[in-house]
């Protein structure tokens, strides 16, 4: 125990705190990558874009893979069901990040239209199917999957795309999109600056009005206390991020769209808790903080290791968009001719 909380609360509220970090952050790199065919008009505009996400995306994806090595660790039994039961969507995205970060890498290696045009696609679709599919997953994490009494994912993909779940995928498709639409007027100058402001306004209302059902109809069927006063902040954090675009105040629209997802996603955890992974066949099959954690010795061992290297961490993320905390424009991009000359 941790100030009389146990071990196995310490590590839910920790892998809570990952996924929180991992929305937020990688959140916005989604809805960059899905808007650059909307936002840019040509490649120069193009390039400007991707270079907004280009030094910290790498960075912003390594909170899934300790989210999920934390999960593996803490709770084994939860890793195990979910992993084989969620087997085919996990396969997708992980499919649609590997092609996305080959989008990030190799694009610039070639200099024919058609070479980009095909990486951009990449970078499109590895943005927009993880975008979806995570929300579909959290969604059934949340309300609850066939599990039996050996603890066995009984159900198919089809179990999986319930009308529940697929506005869950669609609320975080349409908030990544808000998020990285504020992302772009934050770090952008120019006209392109003023488009994405523009459209972070009408994506947020479209977000507004899909959050609210998915999240109400969250609270009706397994919310608490705390997973209500999240919603009802997540909400009100989106309502005035969207009044800050509006007014021209990128930075505080941006810190916006940030609480909200990330309270919408403390939320989800909230009304989960203590289950890690409920069973719609029979709530006696749930896995729980307690029924699929890992040893008390695993759990402490972990917990030092954890205080020891997250500061590390965090302060080596922190400093990275503090040094490219600037924003940049066209005329940041050289010419196609220096370019070639360099």
């Amino acid at each position: 125990m941790i100030f009389g909380i146990e071990l196995t609360t310490v590590w839910f509220v920790l892998i809570a705190v990952l996924w929180i970090g991992y929305f937020t952050l990688e959140g916005f790199d989604f809805g960059v990558g899905m808007l650059v065919p909307v936002l840019a008009r040509d490649e120069t505009e193009r390039r400007v874009m991707i270079n907004t996400v280009g030094p910290v995306w790498d960075g912003n994806e390594v909170w899934v893979l300790v989210a999920g090595g934390a999960t593996f660790a803490a709770f084994p039994e939860w890793y195990a069901t979910l992993f084989s039961g969620f087997y085919l969507p996990l396969l997708l995205i992980l499919v649609a990040l590997i092609l996305r970060n080959l989008a990030f890498e190799y694009r610039h290696k070639g200099d024919t239209a058609q070479w980009r045009g095909r990486w951009d696609a990449a970078l499109i679709g590895g943005s927009f199917v993880p975008a979806l599919l995570w929300g579909v997953a959290f969604a059934n994490i949340v309300a609850g999957v066939p599990i039996d009494a050996d603890k066995e994912f009984t159900g198919t993909l089809f179990t999986l795309l319930n009308p529940y779940a697929l506005l869950g995928g669609v609320t975080t498709l349409l908030l990544f999109l808000t998020h990285g639409a504020m992302f772009v007027a934050l770090k952008t100058d120019g006209d392109i600056r003023h488009r994405a402001r523009a459209l972070s306004v009408k994506l947020g209302l479209a977000a507004a009005v899909v959050a609210v059902v998915f999240l109400l109809w969250t609270q009706g069927r397994t919310g608490s206390i705390g997973s209500a006063v999240a919603f009802l902040l997540a909400a009100t954090a989106l309502l005035a991020a969207i009044s800050a675009a509006r007014a021209g105040r990128e930075g505080w629209a941006f810190t916006g769209t940030f609480v909200t997802i990330a309270l919408a996603v403390a939320g989800l955890f909230l009304a989960l808790f203590p289950d890690v992974m409920p069973s719609s066949t029979n709530p006696a099959y749930s896995l729980t903080t307690t029924n699929a954690a890992a040893t008390d010795y695993t759990l402490t061992v972990m917990t030092w290791v954890a205080a020891l290297f997250t500061p590390i961490v965090l302060g080596y993320q922190a400093w990275t968009y503090w040094v490219f905390r600037k924003r940049i424009s066209t005329r940041h991009i050289p010419t196609e001719e220096l370019a070639q000359a360099r």
